[in-house]
């Protein structure tokens, strides 16, 4: 019986290391969760603050879709949370049935040493069984069974108890677990419903700018114009810095190459325009100009923060970008666009989370920043470096 006892406790064992494991995931996922419930809700902030001053415009559909995209994926994150716990779920009962099993293994085998002790508890019996003894040796060795017989129908009611109060408890879990599951399922319809209708809003508003293609095709077209006469400037500096190769700090170029994936936001938001060539949000057969960064959409006010040190290289005002502010970090530059004004000096040395300036506010209440990163003049997708 011992051996069923081990059996037990191995099952418990494998039990937790499951558990544990399983909930590793759901707390990652749960961080994911939380990560774009902030995501939409700010979001919902900015969208507030760009329809209270107009009706429908470009970066308000750009957050708009953002905002379906974070729904989307947190609808996802929610079916790969309520998967995993059906699987835990699954894995409890499995446990919870052979740790069944084996307490009626247990309580079989002490109804059986119960009921045969009972059939001889005449104590007379047991001494006659002592006296038979042909010789002292069998007479200790008998009353040493009868000693440990005792003992053992002890050890076995203890066993059991034991495993029952260990079997209420994982049944106690297993119900917290299905409460949990019908939650998630509860937020999950929820945030489904609320990406429908949420869809049906981007439907009207881009239905609304595709009314005016003219307007948005000049548009696109000055926009295009901004982001080639930006790229050409951008790379005319870095080609006329990395000229300078004996003025390069390698040292530098070394620690931001080891943060790459770890560094941090130059403004709290969403990435509203992405790295690359990407095509118009309304007119689908129209391409946009080549990004060499992406746009993050942030709250009006923020400032734009240096994301290693480095040594300020340049300042300029683009159209379309306003004020830009280009640091060095040895072979790399990182390039902090749409800014009101610039509150650093070329020539200042900064360290990461330093102000660079202040973002400046869109027509429509919005507020952004272009951000990008190069290393010589070879352009950097930024999404792969920001933490």
């Amino acid at each position: 019986m011992k051996r069923i006892g081990r059996e037990i406790i191995l099952i418990s064992a494998a039990l937790l290391i499951a558990t544990a494991l399983d909930a590793q995931d759901v707390s990652k996922q749960n961080e994911s969760i939380a990560r774009l419930k902030e995501e939409i809700s700010f979001i919902d902030k900015e969208l507030k603050e760009a329809s209270s001053k107009h009706k429908a415009s470009y970066n308000q559909l750009l957050l708009l879709q953002k905002k379906s995209s974070s729904r989307k994926k947190l609808v996802d994150e929610s079916d790969r949370a309520i998967r995993d716990l059906q699987g835990q779920i699954n894995l409890k009962d499995r446990e919870i049935g052979k740790l069944q099993a084996q307490i009626d293994t247990l309580e079989k085998y002490y109804s059986t040493l119960v009921y045969n002790t009972y059939k001889n508890r005449d104590n007379r019996v047991w001494f006659m069984y002592l006296l038979a003894s042909e010789n002292p040796g069998q007479g200790y060795r008998r009353f040493s069974y009868l000693r440990n017989l005792s003992a053992a129908m002890n050890s076995e009611a203890e066993e059991i108890i034991a495993a029952k109060e260990q079997l209420a408890g994982q049944k106690a879990e297993l119900k917290q677990m299905y409460n949990e599951a019908d939650e998630l399922k509860r937020e999950r319809q929820k945030e489904y419903n609320t990406l429908m209708s949420e869809e049906q809003k981007t439907r009207a508003v881009v239905n609304t700018l595709a009314k005016d293609k003219k307007k948005y095709q000049a548009e696109l077209d000055r926009k295009r114009k901004e982001m080639e006469r930006l790229n050409k400037e951008v790379q005319r500096i870095l080609g006329k810095e990395m000229a300078k190769k004996d003025k390069i700090d390698y040292t530098v170029s070394g620690k931001f190459e080891q943060n790459k994936g770890n560094l941090p936001w130059p403004v709290k938001g969403v990435v509203t325009e992405l790295f690359g060539t990407q095509t118009h949000p309304v007119y689908k057969n129209i391409t946009l100009p080549a990004n060499n960064g992406i746009t993050i959409a942030a709250k009006k006010g923020s400032d734009a923060k240096c994301v290693f040190e480095g040594v300020v290289k340049q300042i300029m005002i683009m159209p379309g970008y306003n004020h830009c502010v280009l640091v060095q970090h040895g072979e790399y530059f990182t390039f902090y666009c749409k800014l009101a004004k610039a509150s650093v000096k070329n020539g200042q040395k900064v360290n990461a989370g330093d102000s660079l300036g202040p973002l400046e506010n869109a027509e429509d209440g919005t507020a952004q920043l272009h951000f990008q990163i190069w290393k010589g003049n070879a352009k950097q997708n930024p999404s792969q470096w920001l933490r």
